[in-house]
């Protein structure tokens, strides 16, 4: 396999003296991204990004994978970012490059140099290509006062004022459709022409918010045409067909109330299917499957009788099923979801995968193969086709492979933990390489953030369980009430119950994991990020001197000062079940509010927080470690202006690592 081999031969030549996972050699990993498969199922296309640490910055690289060869080449020369590989009419690579729409067989840019060019998808008849692009609809900054052009104010009459990491800034997401000719991109026309809408949907959204049909007339997208104050407390996304022909749009997921998302049209052109959740405001609803019948104009919930949540999905070449990632069981599996041929037909539903693994971004099928990433908590995503019958997997890429062969890998292995309410719970326990059973082990309680993801056989490169244990501890990581993968009653139970029975959950993996020999209960900690961070939080104030340290990332402390300060109410909303000043006040507040037990806290805490996270404002962090302090309580915030919800720079991603881990070492 012939990719970076250079690379390749500096890292595992300074691996010599170690053996376990570090710091520098996580960062060191490639990341590997699936992009397309192509039309002749022949060639698998992927990125591959690294990271400088002295330039403090990422490389994104475009490669090809002969699938039959295993060989793999390098496509793109660009110093910062290729990828959003796609193919036109004749099966032709176009990929984009720095901002820009390249073209791999004309050796040329498509598009016009002053502008920018995401999300490419060309037209299945090669004719069109769609991309999207910000284009100014307002101004927060009002042109009231041309006299004082210096001011840096931002004038704002509604909410939603910031969202995620980024102040609104009168720039929307917009979607264009252009006209391909070994010319360039021409006859562009902004689909949603004057409206202040996202398509597709921010801060995440991507090529999968839309769809070109087979006959290539209709483009089908996702956005929330809302503003201000509706746009903040509502979930209602919605799927519109644009008529390329016509430049009509219709609302075709209307009265359907909560995230419609991810359309994409069957191979046969009678289908559009797409992922629905029922309730308005609910972001972590069931993601159930729709399918519209083009012919017919009826439409028909495939999981409506399966108590599981869909990830993501793709059609079978004959259009005959659907075959989903789905979080289940502490994993992430692929299953076939048969479509009936007639009104009164059952749906059938068929796990595909078995391994303890999680099997995502279905990239796409070819001859009874799917093709896919797969992770667990000792490997990075690397690509696997997946056979459908038998649910063999076979790993195609071994991007990182010579590095995972050079350390000593931890154990991961299942316990069953009886829960407070006689409800069995999957724990993973990570142990540490080298594990001994006569010696005593540090431990850490791993809280999930969410409060409604899977903890499943993901790979992090932040809260990652490979690093915790090789660093000497053994990570306790529950699958506790919340969580997608165990039926829809354990995932909703802990909406307006965030620190009720999810806490106990936590207490009783600890201590029952503790009763192995090998745990020292004189030292035990509990870390998490986001409701993770949260939890730490809430935990610190229940825990009965269970743990002797604290780590919070990005958690809420005080119920009542977060619900005025973060932005997108929906989830507040519902995961409180109201606001604070409500004529019948939910009990959220009172009962489930760290900053409500600050008098019983007792134990050293470390509070991260980021500077531009606007969904838990750092006012949050500085609540809580100004509470700290003034209790005597040994405390530490570590504070990082320039990132958001997430870390995501290299040399600030370094310095987390190491002072996660200088604080275990100073107080565990």
């Amino acid at each position: 396999m012939r990719i970076c081999l250079i690379l390749l031969f500096f890292i595992v030549h300074n691996l010599s003296a170690q053996n376990v996972m570090t710091p520098e050699i996580l960062w060191s990993l490639g990341r590997v991204q699936g992009e397309a498969l192509s039309k002749d199922g022949k060639n698998l296309y992927y990125t591959i990004s690294y990271y400088d640490v002295q330039k403090n910055k990422g490389n994104t690289q475009l490669y090809v994978l002969d699938i039959a060869s295993g060989n793999s080449d390098k496509i793109s020369d660009a110093e910062s970012y290729a990828g959003n590989a796609c193919f036109d009419s004749g099966g032709n690579l176009i990929y984009s490059k720095d901002g820009q729409i390249f073209h791999q067989l004309l050796q040329k840019s498509l598009g016009a140099k002053e502008l920018e060019y995401s999300n490419l998808l060309p037209s299945p008849n090669g004719q069109w290509l769609a991309f999207s692009r910000l284009v100014k609809v307002n101004t927060p900054k009002q042109d009231l006062y041309p006299d004082l052009q210096k001011s840096s104010a931002l004038i704002y009459d509604d909410l939603m004022f910031r969202h995620w990491n980024v102040w609104e800034d009168g720039y929307a997401n917009h979607l264009f459709i252009g006209r391909i000719s070994p010319d360039g991109v021409q006859m562009e026309k902004d689909i949603l022409f004057k409206e202040p809408y996202d398509a597709p949907t921010m801060p995440d959204g991507g090529v999968e918010d839309f769809c070109w049909s087979n006959d290539s007339k209709f483009l089908a997208y996702v956005s929330v045409k809302k503003m201000g104050k509706e746009y903040a407390i509502s979930t209602n996304s919605d799927i519109y067909l644009y008529d390329n022909l016509t430049g009509k749009t219709n609302n075709i997921t209307e009265g359907l109330l909560g995230y419609d998302k991810n359309p994409s049209f069957s191979p046969d052109g009678r289908y559009l299917a797409w992922t629905s959740m029922a309730r308005d405001g609910y972001e972590s609803d069931k993601n159930d499957v729709y399918i519209l019948d083009l012919k017919t104009n009826v439409k028909r919930k495939l999981t409506a009788n399966w108590d599981e949540t869909i990830n993501q999905f793709i059609w079978s070449k004959d259009s005959k099923f659907i075959y989903a990632s789905v979080p289940y069981r502490g994993t992430v599996q692929l299953f076939s979801i048969s479509i009936p041929m007639q009104a009164d037909q059952a749906v059938q539903f068929k796990q595909i995968t078995h391994t303890e693994h999680d099997y995502s971004n279905l990239i796409g099928i070819h001859n009874q193969t799917i093709y896919c990433h797969r992770t667990d908590m000792n490997h990075a995503a690397e690509l696997f086709a997946i056979d459908i019958l038998s649910g063999n997997a076979r790993q195609l890429t071994q991007v990182n492979t010579a590095i995972y062969e050079k350390l000593n890998l931890p154990t991961v292995l299942k316990k069953w933990i009886k829960t407070s309410d006689g409800k069995q719970m999957l724990s993973w326990v990570i142990y540490p390489p080298d594990f001994d059973s006569t010696k005593k082990y540090p431990s850490l309680l791993y809280c999930q953030g969410g409060p409604q993801s899977a903890l499943s056989q993901f790979y992090s490169f932040r809260w990652n369980f490979q690093l915790m244990a090789s660093k000497g501890y053994i990570v306790v990581a529950p699958n506790r009430r919340g969580m997608p993968g165990w039926g829809s009653a354990w995932n909703e139970q802990i909406s307006g119950d965030w620190g009720g029975q999810c806490m106990k959950d936590y207490l009783a993996a600890i201590d029952q994991v503790s009763e192995a020999t090998y745990i020292d209960k004189n030292r035990r900690a509990a870390v998490g990020a986001s409701f993770g961070g949260y939890s730490v939080f809430m935990l610190a104030g229940i825990h009965k001197n269970r743990f002797k340290t604290f780590i919070s990332h990005c958690g809420t402390y005080n119920l009542e000062s977060w619900y005025s300060s973060t932005e997108e109410l929906w989830f507040a909303n519902y995961d409180l079940k109201g606001p604070y000043w409500a004529k019948k006040k939910s009990k959220s507040y009172d009962k489930h509010s760290p900053h409500k037990f600050i008098n019983n806290w007792n134990a050293p805490i470390l509070i991260i927080q980021g500077g531009k996270d606007y969904r838990i404002p750092d006012t949050q962090a500085f609540e809580a470690f100004t509470a700290a302090r003034m209790h005597d309580i040994k405390a530490r915030l570590l504070y990082i202006p320039d990132e958001g919800h997430h870390i995501l720079k290299v040399q600030n991603g370094l310095l987390w690592q190491h002072e996660f881990y200088r604080w275990l070492k100073e107080t565990l």
